[in-house]
């Protein structure tokens, strides 16, 4: 999905293709598991600063020291700290999304999870950059002490995890209401959300993605080496989560 909505962008390579002549729009579809479906156009992943919110520039103005930018799809932000002379690491699991990232120009680039990246890897540092909502990468309860023991792995003293999260439950729709009372009665958090993404036909694993509130937040960092340092919710629902390490 990624290298095509690179390709409809920029010309480079084959592009899908409406009727043998016009680029089609390259769209993911987004499932969730009771049933709600949605659609947004897969080129914002590739989207160049004059374009992005103002809580993405606020994010990378919290980085400092060495980076790794988590799930860094086609290098949106990592690209954005290389111009800027920061030593980057962009992280994904996707070899196409990290075949667009080195295209685009990022240098350090790997393809795995956290969990891999920590038992392996040598480099250490200072920020962990979850941009574009990926908070979500946490989860939930079960999944988020293992992500964030493999961080506090790879991490230098002092480091920081920034991360750009989503409060879910200022909605009054009652397809989302009732989606956070339906998980609630399941044992789960709210906001717990359970889904598989679909492109042409290519459809993921379904997997558990996590929106959640800032209490909800500070209970998952309870037991583990992390602790929130501040929060920036100027452009609510969404906030930026600053998290030290602690000693």
């Amino acid at each position: 999905m990624i290298r095509d909505a690179y390709a409809v962008r920029t010309g480079i390579g084959p592009r899908p293709l409406a009727g043998g002549r016009l680029p089609r729009p390259v769209i993911e579809i987004i499932e969730r598991d009771d049933g709600l479906i949605n659609g947004a156009p897969a080129d914002h992943y590739l989207d160049e600063p004059e374009q992005w919110q103002h809580h993405d520039h606020r994010a990378l103005r919290l980085c400092r020291g060495a980076v790794l930018d988590i799930g860094c799809g086609a290098g949106r932000t990592a690209i954005e700290l290389q111009r800027r002379g920061m030593a980057v690491t962009g992280l994904d699991t996707s070899p196409g999304a990290v075949e667009v990232a080195r295209a685009r120009g990022l240098r350090d680039t790997v393809i795995t999870d956290v969990d891999t990246y920590a038992s392996r890897a040598t480099s250490r540092y200072d920020t962990f950059l979850m941009a574009g909502n990926n908070l979500g990468l946490l989860e939930g309860p079960e999944r988020a002490p293992a992500f964030l023991a493999a961080l506090a792995e790879l991490a230098r003293p002092g480091a920081r995890i920034v991360a750009h999260g989503t409060d879910p439950y200022g909605t009054k729709d009652p397809v989302h209401t009732g989606y956070h009372r339906r998980n609630r009665e399941r044992g789960r958090l709210g906001g717990q959300l359970r889904l598989r993404l679909r492109y042409r036909r290519l459809t993921t694993e379904w997997f558990d993605y996590l929106v959640c509130s800032v209490a909800e937040l500070e209970g998952l960092l309870e037991g583990t080496r992390w602790r929130l340092k501040s929060i920036d919710d100027q452009d609510r629902p969404y906030y930026l989560a600053v998290m030290e390490l602690q000693p």
